[in-house]
């Protein structure tokens, strides 16, 4: 019974910032790779940004300088730090998490269920 819930979306204004947050809990034996993707209704979910169990992290070339992933693993939660936020960022964002929980031995990957990020004046 492993589930990823998410937190902080909201709508914010053009220029502005917005925290979100995705914590883990159920039986866990581990967690690798986390990650944040996105979706608008009609296209196709991307992915946003990922971080490793060691911090390694990557990004999209359209949030790059503007996004920060991070993670706290005693708390199993993962972040997005978005600033400077875009119109075109708007979109239900989902929190990724690939979760060793003993068995089977290798890490399955887990679903949020979404939280909505609105940027508009």
């Amino acid at each position: 019974q492993v589930q990823l819930v998410e937190s902080g979306g909201g709508l914010v204004q053009p220029g502005g910032s917005l925290r979100l947050s995705c914590a883990a809990s159920g039986s866990i034996f581990a967690i690798n790779v986390m990650g944040w993707f996105r979706q608008v209704p009609g296209k196709q979910r991307e992915l946003v940004a990922t971080i490793t169990s060691v911090g390694d992290t990557n990004y999209a070339d359209s949030v790059k300088g503007r996004f920060t992933i991070s993670r706290d693993n005693a708390k199993k939660t993962v972040y997005l730090q978005m600033n400077s936020l875009k119109a075109e960022d708007t979109a239900v964002y989902y929190c990724n998490a690939e979760i060793i929980s003993g068995s089977p031995v290798y890490g399955v990957p887990y679903w949020g269920k979404g939280t909505l990020v609105t940027v508009s004046s």
